[in-house]
């Protein structure tokens, strides 16, 4: 098969395509034979060995048919989407033709929806669903901030939030995507200057929820975003991976705020099944419309260290997508 491969930690120019065996699932696991792949910036700290060694072929999640199942849940030629279960972490990813995921981490989909377009929701849907559900159980009505909301994550939960009903406040730190944020649904939008509780308070804005992208950099000031006994989920690390200096949850956890911590690799794992997050169903109204999914950008296999170039300067403005044929 052929597969994107790391042929060293650097930048997007050492991922090279090369001719790999085929690989072979093992009891319980599903070998799908990829169509689409989905790109997340977890897959540049992947490439740049900021998360250590890890397999040569990165990719956390993919859309395509069932080749071979060992699980026998799946028919082949099954139409599916895997996500997680240790692609890129444990195991070869889905940046290849052909992948071995864990049969718990592959859903069945029946939709219309072209295999680049389905690509879009698995990864980044189930993570909003999870979130916005699980860690911070946010109500329709409800005022929820998304901090970082222009990247394909931050997208996907004001979809989802919006869906549910939720009053949406939307930042970005670039005021040209303003529109985007609004014809998502979001009913306000902040200029992300690193001081978002100042212009909280100065509007009288009531946040209950806070989902946070950007991360470790900008963690006190979301913190202070909230009215008392608010929640706070922080999702990504767009603002980079360098620690809190000197955090104190004493004097900087507000008495009563709730903070929680979300990371998408453990779906599929025991706690955290990914048959309880209703994927069909979201792939579903991404198909009718209720959900902005589409791709901003579509590559091709060859072109995967273009899309790294993009990601890693910002430039995306959304989800990418690669078509493997």
């Amino acid at each position: 098969m052929r597969a994107v491969v790391i042929s060293a930690h650097g930048g997007p120019d050492v991922l090279t395509v090369e001719q790999l065996p085929d690989p072979v699932p093992a009891e319980g696991e599903v070998l799908v034979r990829i169509e689409a792949i989905g790109l997340n910036h977890a897959e540049l700290y992947m490439r740049s060995g900021k998360w250590g060694d890890l397999p040569r072929v990165t990719g956390i999640e993919c859309a395509g048919v069932v080749e071979d199942d060992r699980s026998g849940r799946f028919a082949p030629g099954r139409r599916v989407v895997a996500l997680m279960g240790g692609m890129g972490r444990t195991r070869n990813g889905s940046y290849a033709e052909l992948v071995t995921v864990p049969a718990t981490n592959v859903v069945a989909v029946d939709t219309a929806l072209s295999w680049t377009d389905l690509v879009a929701v698995p990864e980044v849907y189930a993570t909003a669903w999870s979130v916005l559900h699980q860690n911070l159980a946010v109500r329709p009505g409800e005022t929820l901030l998304v901090r970082g909301a222009t990247s394909a994550l931050g997208q996907a939960v004001v979809n989802v939030a919006v869906d549910l009903g939720a009053t949406v406040i939307g930042t970005t730190r670039t005021p040209a995507r303003e529109a985007l944020l609004r014809d998502l649904g979001a009913a306000e939008v902040l200029v992300d200057d690193g001081a978002l509780a100042a212009q909280v308070a100065s509007r009288g804005l009531e946040v209950g929820a806070v989902v946070d992208l950007v991360g470790n950099s900008v963690l006190r000031d979301s913190l202070l975003c909230m009215r008392p006994r608010g929640r706070v989920c922080q999702v990504g690390f767009l603002g980079g991976l360098g620690p809190v200096e000197g955090f104190n949850p004493l004097t900087d956890l507000p008495t009563g705020v709730q903070l929680s911590f979300f990371g998408s690799f453990v779906l599929g794992t025991e706690n955290f099944p990914v048959e309880d997050i209703p994927i069909a169903e979201l792939v579903a109204r991404a198909e009718a419309g209720a959900f902005r999914a589409k791709p901003v950008r579509v590559f091709r296999f060859e072109e995967i260290a273009e899309a790294h170039r993009v990601m890693e300067a910002n430039e995306a403005g959304g989800k990418m997508v690669v078509a493997v044929r």
